[in-house]
């Protein structure tokens, strides 16, 4: 759909929740490599209500449109703090694709701004709530929502032999990861995808008012959602003594992570996740520029992800040589 058509679309899918509706100033937002994301305002019987929507292909590998509503209720219910849900539908015949339409939440997303824009007892507090939000995410009740089951080798790895790419740190790392991989925790319901970039930050408090991008939810292990804040590409430049989101430490998003939760985090077992989501990272820089060099999605961003497949292997290789 043309962004008048999408507008003019609108109205008939939030009625049945907010009443008549003119839908207001739809304006695309920058950012997300997998799904589109509009602002809007929808004028309401009660007044103007500022919306995010965010759609994606039917076709897609991440969770469903409904599914992804369905967990964040359910983390919501758990004290994460998240967008309020309207509306979701898996059918694409109403707005062309699959849709989540939500409230809008104030603040920055950007991490490099965020990051610029706190100091250290800012960044220290804010690394406290994104361990309880975490801590949330893994309280939430998955109980009958059609979640997968992660493998974090098995459903990874394979996909650089479907897109024909030869690695032979990656498959070093492969090799390193399936010798010592640890026994698994009790499942929990993992967010995926959990990292600066995918919150908003009030950041004149600061605080964190929402997490965000919940394409990637599922049932795992703990530790994944913990390790992958803490791989180097989410620290966006900020030195390893704050390797947990550029905030602060990862011994201390641990600590504040074990007093939320109420549980004991084994740190040899984080090390061997903090490898393996850095190899996912590197699949995924792959897959980006697989998107952009098969003709299937032509985008400079794109490429530009799939060039940092080289910096992961440099990671890979010292994350290596220290846990031996």
């Amino acid at each position: 759909m043309t962004p008048d058509e999408l507008s003019a679309a609108l109205p008939a899918v939030l009625e049945p929740e907010l009443g008549p509706v003119e839908t207001l100033d739809l304006q695309a937002v920058t950012g997300g490599a997998s799904r589109t994301t509009w602002a809007f305002a929808a004028q309401t019987a009660a007044g103007v209500r500022r919306l995010i929507l965010r759609m994606g292909p039917a076709d897609e590998q991440h969770s469903g449109m409904a599914l992804e509503a369905a967990a964040i209720s359910r983390a919501a219910a758990a004290g994460t703090p998240v967008p309020a849900i309207v509306v979701a539908d898996e059918s694409a015949s109403a707005l062309g694709d699959p849709y989540l339409i939500c409230d809008y939440v104030p603040g920055e997303s950007l991490a490099p701004r965020i990051l610029r824009a706190v100091d250290a007892t800012g960044g220290r507090e804010l690394l406290r709530q994104c361990a309880a939000a975490v801590a949330a995410i893994h309280r939430s009740d998955p109980a009958g929502l059609d979640l997968a089951v992660m493998d974090p080798l098995a459903d990874w790895y394979p996909q650089l032999e479907a897109m024909g790419v030869r690695n032979a740190t990656f498959e070093w790392v492969h090799r390193w990861l399936a010798a010592r991989r640890p026994d698994a925790t009790p499942e929990v319901l993992v967010h995926g995808d959990f990292r600066m970039g995918n919150v908003i930050i009030d950041t004149g408090v600061p605080r964190l008012t929402a997490v965000l991008d919940w394409e990637l939810v599922h049932r795992g292990d703990r530790y994944e959602d913990l390790a992958w804040f803490c791989i180097r590409a989410w620290r966006f430049g900020r030195p390893r003594s704050q390797g947990a989101g550029g905030l602060g430490s990862v011994e201390d998003f641990v600590a504040d992570y074990e007093e939320a939760a109420g549980v004991t985090i084994d740190r040899d077992v984080l090390r061997w996740w903090i490898v393996q989501s850095t190899l996912r990272w590197g699949i995924i820089c792959c897959y980006q520029a697989h998107r952009h060099l098969s003709g299937r999605e032509r985008s400079v961003e794109l490429a530009a992800i799939g060039r940092r497949a080289a910096e992961t292997e440099h990671d890979l290789l010292t994350l290596i040589e220290e846990a031996s």
